[in-house]
């Protein structure tokens, strides 16, 4: 069974203070990429830095350097982009990177099915605000990378969905483990996996501790998983040792491999989700 690994390696939240290990500068974070696909990943999931204070950033011109310098070694690497409401509440400059074409045209768009309370922050998330954005990547021919931190969020998916803003097939990033929404536990993970919409891939992510635990289970159940310091900056349980992204990595393809699974290539992850080749045409065309 192919196993998609989502790759996170910045997120909004890890600095330099916290960890070392944590990419920030554009060629920075290009690079932490190319390594990364020398180990093998199948997308990556990207947050752009301000390249002077550290602190997270819209700017499409950001996200295409990201994306130009990315493309440059792996031109069939799936790449999402975010639309985070954690720190920037403005439609526009949430979808600020959706306006980007060619090849510098993501694949993937984050899309946050509600408002979530975070242990000190809240990403906020209003209904008008998410049905614009499955707009805008709808018109721009983006797929969205679903974010579902609890069961209620995948319910507002097939509310999209029954309104023709979503269209087959799906693919969601089930995160497990925060504070204020689904635990990283067995029952919370098998009612969301039983509540997907049909025609939906999913990957298990976790916060914190629950990172290792969700990827083992996903691997094991033969879903995706997403990995990274965007959600967890410790190597081990007891957080005497920082990891790099690399170690992370790493872990996953032994779990991979153990569990007699292969890793799920850009190229079949493509095909999987009906976007397009890769190679200069990225995204999804026009129907």
């Amino acid at each position: 069974m192919e196993i998609a690994v989502n790759f996170c390696p910045t997120g909004l939240i890890p600095t330099k203070d916290m960890t070392a290990h944590v990419p920030v500068g554009v060629d920075e974070i290009v690079e932490e990429v190319r390594r990364a696909a020398a180990i093998g990943i199948t997308t990556v999931h990207l947050h752009a830095r301000d390249e002077v204070t550290g602190e997270p950033a819209y700017a499409a011109d950001t996200y295409a350097r990201l994306i130009a310098g990315i493309r440059e070694h792996a031109p069939r690497l799936v790449i999402a982009v975010s639309t985070s409401g954690r720190v920037f509440s403005r439609f526009g400059q949430r979808a600020a990177c959706l306006r980007l074409t060619g090849h510098l045209k993501p694949d993937m768009a984050s899309l946050t099915l509600s408002s979530v309370n975070f242990n000190k922050q809240a990403s906020i998330n209003p209904p008008d605000v998410i049905r614009r954005l499955a707009e805008q990547m709808e018109a721009k021919g983006i797929l969205p990378e679903l974010e579902a931190f609890d069961a209620g969020m995948i319910n507002y998916a097939k509310y999209l969905i029954s309104h023709g803003l979503l269209k087959p097939p799906h693919y969601f990033n089930l995160i497990l483990g925060n504070i204020a929404c689904a635990q990283a536990d067995l029952l919370h993970v098998g009612v969301m996996i039983r509540d997907l919409p049909p025609d939906s891939y999913w990957s298990l992510g976790g916060v914190g501790d629950a990172q290792l635990m969700m990827n083992s289970l996903a691997i094991a159940s033969g879903g995706g998983v997403r990995v990274g310091l965007e959600d967890n900056i410790w190597f081990d349980g007891a957080r005497t040792r920082l990891a790099t992204n690399a170690d992370l990595l790493e872990r996953v393809h032994t779990l991979i491999e153990a569990n007699g699974h292969t890793l799920m290539t850009p190229e079949s992850f493509r095909r999987r989700l009906h976007l397009d080749a890769g190679d200069g045409a990225y995204g999804r065309s026009a129907s």
